[in-house]
């Protein structure tokens, strides 16, 4: 967790993610929204894309999702369909709100709702783990999204 905060100071919102195996970081993300003139370009899918730009997808089954912020519907949803077994995340999507726009629907309302679709899906969810550390960044950006 502390590696996806790191670079979520680096990114252009603050998120950043990271994708482990046994204790291991696979791949490393952070929001480049900005940079790329791309509102998908969140942490956590900037992180899929480059595990899966040298690794068959199918790989990311059983892996760890780490991230600094509450993944939105979007990530959730590709989090999902991805295969990833956990999410640990810092901030809530309601810290997240009270600071930035955020859509307020949270990771655990996707699972749920993807899970009552799509059983196979299943993915295991923690959060707030460094929350105060995460909501640094975010009250740091708070100005300037």
């Amino acid at each position: 967790m502390r590696e996806a905060i790191a670079l979520a100071a680096e990114a252009d919102y603050p998120f950043g993610a990271v994708i482990t195996r046994d204790g291991q970081v696979l791949v490393r993300g952070l929001n480049l929204g900005r940079r790329l003139a791309d509102p998908t370009a969140h942490g956590e899918m900037v992180a899929i894309r480059r595990f899966v730009a040298t690794r068959p997808p199918e790989e990311l089954k059983g892996t760890t999702l780490y991230t600094s912020g509450e993944p939105c519907a979007m990530c959730m949803g590709a989090i999902i369909w991805c295969g990833i077994s956990r999410v640990v995340f810092a901030a809530s999507v309601d810290d997240i709100a009270a600071r930035l726009g955020q859509i307020t629907m949270s990771a655990q309302a996707v699972a749920q709702l993807m899970a009552r679709h799509a059983p196979f899906a299943q993915v295991e969810i923690t959060g707030g783990v460094l929350r105060t550390e995460a909501l640094a960044l975010f009250d740091a950006k708070k100005t300037s999204p």
